[in-house]
């Protein structure tokens, strides 16, 4: 008997994904090579018209700009030592050692990630401003002058507590992929204790190591938010594109904050090189078959552990506690008063509604376009693998490098006309947040698609299923929990995003951070701010819970 084997239609597979190629690529060139290459011929451009180096001779003979770009590399290296410094250890006793409520730990640092770093300014300055909780107590109760938390050390303070969780996370889970054989090896023959961890533990997990500081840095290179509230006098890159930009704005020439922009797009660039120099060849597989087991710390070192660490997350996720205290106190303007109610609330809800309501419309839209691209581009890259598909990935990836108020001065200052007028509409918002908020979905879900057998799809195309429907009724549905792991970040990286929102936004299209920065700058609302940033941190967390209860407790972050 003849068994006959139903082949799928090479056209079939040709014209569907032959059509997405190709798409892909005429929207990458559309709305990522075209406006960075018009921000990058607009750099120089003179008020005149006329085409010159000046502005970039200006800023590399400026001491003041240089300076400021020698403070955005300082705050940013710096943050991302200490940040290795605090998660590092805290990762390794928890992988390595029973320590009770290490679950608790956990969830403290994912919350502190789940907010805006300008978030944290805005509760520290609450907590050691000026006229501060904490200020008033030493000077009232101790005669004592607390430091300053304005300028340098207050940006390092934030970022740092805000962004450490990364490191303890990343390599927390790297540590517990790690096989338990491998360490017994090295003990068996004669390597043990700090030898052991630095011969062999350490190699194994720089990877991830290099990775999480790449984002603390970047992270902290692109924020715009703590710099423009505790900063003062220290300037660093993004707060001076801000400024140059709206201040060239109305003289209808903005070269200047174009040149800026390219520097920090070129410096994070160089950053990421290196960074991948470093990985070039340390790529480990670990299978994690033999997890290893945790030991039980004794007597006063369990207690000064255990101690450390909750301190450590108790920290992190004190901004949210203040914010959330200070929501329910009574306020005048910037001034605290005695007593609790819900007048912040009902101003929050009753004058910013649109925020609110904008914020969840454009991130729920940003996150329906991501989670679709990212499943058929990540198709791409892993299945239909040419040199096409490669450039797509590497031109994806490449705002990941590109800081919120670059990208939105490049969007803003691109389809400021026709052809394509966007600026002032809410879908260059939703295409800003797709565009520099996509590389997490997209990561995501070509790792879960490489967990896929090639065979899933095999038997269902010689079921008779054509290829696209084999895709979605089938891979997809597959690859949709490792999708919404990234989506997840992505989402909470959407809602809480400021420095692009408050380029592009306009009276009608205010989201909650822009809403949130205003309060606090514009306006000293204080109190309607910590109203609006609790929603903000509840709302993000809700999503997470709920996404995590529909996929069966299968998302993880």
């Amino acid at each position: 008997m003849k068994l006959f084997h139903l082949r799928e239609n090479p056209l079939d597979r040709l014209n569907f994904w032959t059509a997405v190629t190709v798409l892909a690529i005429l929207l990458i060139l559309l709305f990522i090579v075209y406006p960075f290459s018009h921000l990058l011929i607009r750099s120089f451009v003179m008020e005149n018209g006329s085409i010159s180096f000046a502005h970039y001779a200006e800023f590399f003979q400026s001491k003041y700009y240089l300076h400021t770009l020698f403070n955005s590399f300082m705050v940013s290296a710096s943050a991302t030592v200490l940040a290795l410094l605090i998660g590092l250890p805290m990762a390794y006793f928890t992988a390595r050692y029973r320590i009770i409520g290490k679950s608790i730990v956990d969830h403290l640092c994912i919350l502190a990630m789940l907010s805006p770093p300008f978030i944290g300014a805005y509760s520290w300055i609450v907590l050691l401003g000026r006229a501060g909780v904490f200020t008033r107590f030493a000077e009232d109760t101790f005669g004592l002058s607390l430091p300053s938390i304005y300028g340098f050390s207050g940006i390092l303070l934030v970022f740092t507590l805000k962004l450490f969780p990364y490191v303890y996370l990343y390599v927390s889970a790297a540590l517990q992929s790690m096989d338990a054989s491998l360490e017994e090896a090295a003990e068996n023959l004669g390597t043990s204790g700090w030898r052991r961890f630095r011969e062999i533990t350490f190699p194994l997990i720089l990877p991830t190591i290099l990775s999480a500081a790449l984002m603390v840095f970047m992270t902290s290179l692109a924020d715009f938010g703590t710099p423009a509230l505790i900063g003062e006098g220290f300037r660093v890159l993004p707060v001076s594109i801000y400024d140059a930009y709206m201040s060239e704005l109305g003289a209808g020439n903005t070269a200047f904050a174009n040149v800026l922009s390219v520097v920090v797009v070129v410096f994070a660039l160089l950053v990421l090189l290196l960074q991948k120099k470093a990985l070039a060849g340390r790529d480990y597989m670990m299978s994690g078959l033999r997890p290893m087991k945790r030991k039980t710390l004794s007597g006063v070192r369990s207690v000064l552990v255990a101690l450390g660490i909750y301190f450590v997350a108790f920290l992190a996720v004190l901004p949210q506690l203040t914010v959330a205290v200070t929501s329910f106190v009574k306020t005048s303007g910037p001034v605290f008063l005695p007593g609790f109610g819900f007048e912040s609330y009902a101003e929050a809800f009753g004058k910013m509604s649109d925020a609110i309501l904008n914020s969840f419309l454009f991130s729920l839209s940003a996150i329906a376009i991501m989670v679709l691209s990212a499943l058929l581009i990540s198709y791409l890259i892993v299945r239909e693998q040419s040199r096409a598909s490669t450039l797509i990935d590497m031109m994806v990836m490449f705002p990941y490098v590109i800081p919120g108020a670059v990208l939105g001065i490049m969007l803003s200052s691109t389809f400021n006309g026709m052809p394509l007028p966007l600026t002032g509409t809410a879908f260059i918002l939703i295409l800003s947040y797709v565009i520099r908020k996509l590389p997490f979905t997209l990561r995501s879900s070509i790792g879960i698609l490489y967990q896929i057998d090639r065979s899933v799809d095999e038997a269902s195309i010689s079921l008779g299923v054509t290829p696209v429907k084999t895709f979605f009724r089938v891979t997809a549905r597959l690859m949709l929990p490792g999708v919404m792991s990234g989506a997840i970040l992505s989402w909470i990286a959407t809602m809480n995003e400021l420095s692009s929102s408050l380029i592009l936004y306009t009276g009608g299209t205010q989201t909650i951070s822009v809403a949130i920065f205003n309060e606090v700058t514009s306006k000293a609302h204080f109190g309607t701010a910590a109203a609006l940033a609790t929603i903000l941190t509840a709302a993000t967390v809700l999503s997470l819970v709920v996404c995590r209860r529909l996929a069966g407790g299968k998302i993880e972050l």
